[in-house]
């Protein structure tokens, strides 16, 4: 086994779900402070050498978006993601924003099947955004929320915008139950938010007053009421008729520019005052949310080779009793049973003394004794000999009594691998509620059975 994991990487008492690193980012003064301490804290669960090749692969792309957000923070970067129904004017608005057309627009209903990022240089233009973003803004298009059959667009929408430093959702009138729904489960986070109610040349001053004024109530929780814009990326064209010097008319169709210098302002502001901190804050969540999973999978793979570990052991066992029969009473506390003990604190990285690993059986066997009795063994014998002619030979009564051996060092191994995983504790109800709930868990006939079939074919291949 190599090296223990950090110990941020090991799971809590009682099973609990792992803490993050205590140096994570929290929200302070400091905006400089923030990235830095997230930097670090993603560069040690990108470098860490001791994690498994395995647990590496099978989180391959946690590792691939963990390294793209420490490729932004490096850059100083920041990320605003729109979100929205289908055909609210996410795409035009971006555009509108960029004052070019860099994202695709159609009327056809999920024109954006992928994600899309531009870099915003306007941005400079600002007075002390730059400083918090020498990297760049990047404005990221994402695919509609309610489209037929979309519910991996909505799911790829929603992972961009989780990823983001700043959401910019988009409506084109009174929030839907959909939007709504999706606007909470973005709210859950600690990125900001800006509403951006599009397309309000279709109404009259009236209508978007009223219409503001329900946004802001419908949302109120989720979005601050200053972080509310009407904006129109695309007005529709209008008929302007010009009158030339000579008293002649003409008319012609104009489409007026894109009002969207409110939020451009609003977008600035939340960036100049929030960006490097909430970046900052987002990169530490995502790491404590990549550290609890990657902590499950170690824990998963300790598990896997705990139990190959008390397999092999409890074998042993059982073949040593099976050629040379010892009284019942005595096989619990076979030396082998330490051992055992020993290795799978080896396995969880919490290594051992023997003795140390004498207390833990002593423990587990004293508990063993209380609940199961003096019909300890006539029952296991029982059970061991289920379906056996005991005329047949000494061969198979000894691989009978194997299997009760075999039966009593693996009910001691998940004991003694339940209490490493749970960081050297029995948890709550203490060593006997941990024995009685492997005793639940356990088909003790099955178990009996594999047991004394492992142990024949072993006598059988010594002969």
């Amino acid at each position: 086994m190599r090296d223990a994991w950090p110990a941020w990487l090991s799971v809590g008492r009682a099973g609990t779900t792992p803490e993050p690193p205590a140096d994570l980012p929290v929200p302070a003064a400091s905006g400089d402070a923030h990235l830095r301490l997230a930097r670090e804290s993603l560069r040690e669960l990108l470098d860490d050498a001791r994690v498994p090749a395995d647990v590496r692969a099978r989180l391959g792309e946690d590792y691939r978006q963990l390294q793209m957000l420490l490729d932004r923070l490096e850059h100083e970067q920041l990320h605003i993601a729109v979100f929205g129904r289908v055909s609210v004017g996410k795409s035009a608005l971006l555009n509108a924003l960029l004052g070019e057309s860099r994202f695709s627009t159609s009327p056809l209903h999920g024109e954006t099947t992928a994600a899309a990022a531009a870099r915003w240089e306007a941005v400079g233009d600002l007075a002390g955004v730059r400083q918090i973003c020498d990297g760049g803004v990047y404005l990221v298009d994402t695919p509609g929320i309610n489209e037929v059959d979309g519910a991996l667009r909505e799911r790829l929408a929603v992972e961009v915008a989780g990823s983001a430093d700043l959401v910019l959702f988009v409506c084109d009138g009174d929030l839907t139950e959909t939007e709504l729904a999706a606007l909470r489960r973005l709210a859950t986070g600690t990125r900001p938010i800006v509403l951006a109610l599009n397309k309000t040349d279709r109404y009259t001053r009236a209508e978007r007053d009223s219409l503001l004024a329900a946004l802001e109530r419908r949302s109120a929780g989720l979005v601050r009421p200053e972080h509310i814009v009407p904006t129109a990326a695309a007005p529709a064209e209008r008929v302007v008729i010009r009158v030339a010097a000579d008293g002649s008319e003409r008319e012609t169709r104009e489409r007026p520019p894109a009002q969207v210098e409110d939020l451009r302002e609003t977008l600035w502001a939340v960036l100049a005052a929030e960006g490097k901190t909430v970046a900052a804050v987002n990169a530490g969540l995502f790491a404590g949310h990549f550290a609890d999973r990657l902590a499950r999978e170690i824990l998963g793979v300790r598990r896997e080779l705990a139990e190959a570990v008390v397999r092999r052991y409890s074998l042993g066992k059982g073949v040593a009793v099976a050629l040379n029969p010892i009284p019942l009473a005595d096989l619990l506390a076979a030396v082998s049973d330490v051992a055992m003990v020993v290795h799978l604190g080896r396995v969880y990285g919490l290594p051992v003394s023997r003795s140390e690993a004498g207390g833990v059986l002593a423990a587990i066997v004293a508990q063993l004794a209380l609940l199961l009795g003096t019909v300890f063994g006539v029952n296991l014998l029982a059970s061991a000999l289920k379906g056996v002619s005991l005329g047949l030979s000494t061969v198979v009564t000894a691989a009978a009594q194997g299997a009760i051996a075999y039966y009593g060092t693996y009910v001691v191994g998940r004991a003694a691998e339940r209490y490493f995983a749970q960081g050297r504790s029995w948890g709550e109800g203490g060593p006997k509620r941990a024995v009685q709930e492997i005793l639940d868990s356990l088909d003790r006939d099955s178990l009996l059975a594999d047991a004394r079939e492992d142990i024949l074919a072993r006598l059988k291949g010594r002969s």
